[in-house]
């Protein structure tokens, strides 16, 4: 999302300084953005050194994080999703921070009840969503420590033609693979909304507490109907395994939808979209969401 969301900043604002950190793993990424006015800098931010000599900045999206590989290495995602934090909300203490989080914080719940809400306990299930969570309490304790406005938003799940949900199940359904019913809903958001939500919440963070935002596609999808709408489209009748069950990780976006009020891509055109990628051969990330995983394994 990254790449995304800073391009989205310079568009918004050409004569702003608008600056990308990462360690630049993808060249050609790097050399993208600097065309379009992106400043890159190259930086792990593990190493206390590089960090100490990164610009000042009054505005902050902080989006890096591990996920996929957690099982088989954690201390590397407690390293990524939480040393980090501490060290960026030390080097930009009083920065207007955005943190990205996701909705894995929370428990599973019941499809009927709307979802998880900002106000409800956390619950995380797995390393991954209690790594995150420390994420968001450390960026919280240093908004008490410094008085640093900060806004977290609680993702689930950002969609891009390349990568998401849908992405995951048309390509399942078009190579005639099944299509795991387990994880029976979802909330999907087209990755330029969540983008352009992220970006609005710089003016209306705020330090104790911190200003949290379910940021997610306001329908409950049912994954069998989802997967009935793209095979119409993909002209492939899909397979279906396991149960359907009546609760799933799930997010309610009351809030969100009661701050931003502009209307969001309609899954039906995000739809439209994923099918005709998969079906013209669009490049694809090769990054799985794993949505359907329920013990919070990645």
């Amino acid at each position: 999302m990254g790449p995304s969301l800073t391009r989205m900043m310079k568009r918004a604002g050409p004569a702003r300084r608008v600056m990308a950190v990462s360690r630049w793993s993808d060249a050609g990424a790097a050399n993208a953005l600097r065309n379009d006015g992106v400043e890159i800098i190259q930086a792990d931010l593990l190493d206390a050194r590089a960090l100490a000599a990164l610009p000042d900045a009054p505005n902050v999206v902080f989006m890096a994080g591990q996920k996929f590989g957690t099982a088989g290495n954690p201390a590397t995602t407690w390293a990524m999703n939480a040393a980090v934090p501490a060290f960026v909300a030390e080097r930009y203490a009083g920065s207007r921070t955005v943190v990205f989080s996701t909705g894995n914080v929370y428990p599973l719940t019941r499809a009927s009840g709307g979802g998880s809400r900002e106000t409800d306990e956390p619950a995380p299930i797995g390393e991954y969503a209690y790594s995150c969570l420390a994420r968001e309490r450390i960026f919280a304790a240093a908004a008490a420590r410094h008085g640093t406005p900060v806004a977290i938003v609680r993702l689930n799940y950002a969609h891009d033609l390349r990568y998401g949900v849908l992405t995951d199940l048309a390509t399942r359904i078009v190579r005639r693979e099944s299509v795991d019913l387990c994880m029976s809903y979802v909330n999907v958001i087209w990755q330029g909304d969540a983008n352009a939500i992220a970006l609005s919440l710089l003016p209306l963070a705020q330090t104790m507490p911190p200003h949290i935002v379910n940021v997610a596609g306001p329908q409950l999808l049912r994954i069998a109907d989802v997967a009935h709408a793209l095979g119409t489209r993909l002209h492939v009748d899909p397979v279906f395994t396991g149960d359907e069950t009546p609760d799933a990780l799930l997010s309610n976006t009351s809030h969100m939808r009661e701050l931003f009020t502009d209307p969001l891509l309609p899954l039906d055109v995000l739809l439209d979209w994923v099918a005709s990628w998969v079906l013209q051969g669009g490049r694809l990330l090769g990054k799985p969401t794993q949505f359907e995983k329920r013990d919070g394994t990645f």
